[in-house]
């Protein structure tokens, strides 16, 4: 068993992985974490495994930076996939990135995301309805998909009839994210970041010219900027509306559908949810921990540096794998296993320190309305043929997952 995990850990290659490691990455993460937890990659850079050292990382800001501007030019070129990249919140430092999260955050406060609940409960309701009406239904496209990209064009005020391409165009950027893309997925990506611009430049003038509420209009929060104080550039807010939509949209899409499919797997802790409907704020963690929607990040160093015990010079490209270190017994006992009530239960799904998830509280109420109010109206919900994975190692999710309720 310990050899095999050692050839496992070795064979471990980030830019040819197997169709295996696709519909299974855990078994490769254990033995990565027992045998190499500082992987060293064939491009000289650096995939963490174990939960501290991801921590450690991620509050070094100044030693593990965000800027992808190094990383990003041999890979993307002069192109609106680097611009965009190289621009939106996450792939940023401070000073850029506090002050463009400062005036997301405000965007986003509790008493903003409190009176977003009954127009996402509706919507919920909605969905519910068209299901029961159906019988066979796909959960990604009939439910889980459908939620936030209403909540994040109802932040932005995109008109319901337009809102038609925005779920393709944020699979597109995202995919691009990928360690090893195709000249079709690049290009698909960078068509798809134009055509979004060119609808965002319509949408700013449309709200410059009629502002709405900046309490409840991102959209309007972001271009009015702080009174007397931050303001975005041109580019800067039409990249960061992009960001709302990617960041909110795939990770809670994967929140929700890998929570149901978690729950189909494990029918005593889905009766157990079902009965005690109030557990469902450690649940959601669970299956944040356990499916990490997000399971990689990147940073890369600033100066010669040490983790893990592994010295590393400067600008080193460092592999942050968030689904291997939310699944670390050092930090989670049985970490494979799937428990609703677990606590504690501190992973690391949105991150931590200064980049952790801005949106985090949103996702949070949007996955616990979505699953409770499903199990209510369906319990007996069933899977009606094999889910289909999305196909990708960074953000961990279905494409398809076809149901059928009674």
């Amino acid at each position: 068993m310990e050899a095999a995990q050692g050839d496992l850990a070795a064979a471990f290659d980030l830019a040819r992985l197997t169709p295996e490691f696709y519909a299974d990455p855990y078994p490769t993460y254990h033995a990565l974490r027992a045998h190499e937890p500082v992987k060293r990659l064939d491009n000289g850079g650096y995939f963490l495994t174990r939960y501290d050292d991801l921590v450690a990382a991620y509050k070094n800001t100044a030693l593990f930076s965000s800027d992808k501007k190094r990383e990003f030019a041999p890979k993307y070129g002069d192109s609106l996939l680097f611009e965009h990249h190289t621009t939106s919140l996450v792939f940023n430092d401070p000073p850029a990135h506090t002050r463009v999260r400062r005036l997301i955050t405000g965007a986003l406060s509790p008493r903003a995301i409190a009176g977003m609940e009954p127009d996402l409960v509706a919507l919920v309701q909605r969905l519910l309805d068209r299901i029961a009406a159906k019988g066979r239904f796909d959960l990604i496209e009939d439910y889980a998909s459908a939620i936030p990209i209403e909540v994040i064009g109802n932040l932005l005020g995109v008109p319901n009839d337009e809102r038609g391409p925005l779920r393709d165009w944020s699979l597109a950027i995202l995919g691009a994210l990928e360690p090893v893309i195709s000249a079709e997925a690049f290009a698909r990506g960078n068509q798809s970041i134009r055509d979004f611009i060119a609808y965002l430049e319509i949408l700013v003038e449309r709200r410059r010219a009629t502002p709405g509420n900046p309490d409840r209009d991102v959209l309007t929060k972001l271009i009015q900027g702080e009174p007397g104080g931050e303001q975005l550039t041109a580019k800067e807010l039409l990249h960061n509306c992009i960001f709302l939509l990617n960041a909110g949209h795939e990770t809670t899409t994967n929140l929700i559908g890998n929570g149901l499919v978690a729950l189909a797997a494990n029918p005593e802790q889905k009766q157990r949810l079902i009965d005690n409907p109030a557990l469902i704020r450690t649940a959601v963690e669970e299956i944040l921990r356990y499916e990490s929607s997000n399971q990689l990040g990147n940073r890369i160093t600033t100066a010669d540096v040490e983790i893990g015990g592994v010295a590393m010079p400067k600008y080193t490209s460092v592999t942050l794998c968030i689904g291997a270190a939310n699944r670390d017994p050092a930090q989670f006992p049985d970490p494979d296993r799937f428990d609703i009530a677990r606590a504690p239960n501190r992973h690391l799904a949105f991150g931590t320190g200064a980049h952790q998830c801005a949106g985090m509280a949103l996702a949070r109420l949007e996955g616990a309305i979505a699953i409770t109010r499903f199990l209510a109206r369906f319990p007996n919900y069933q899977l009606d043929g094999a889910p289909v994975r999305g196909g990708r190692v960074r953000f961990r999710g279905y494409l398809s997952v076809p149901c059928v309720v009674k």
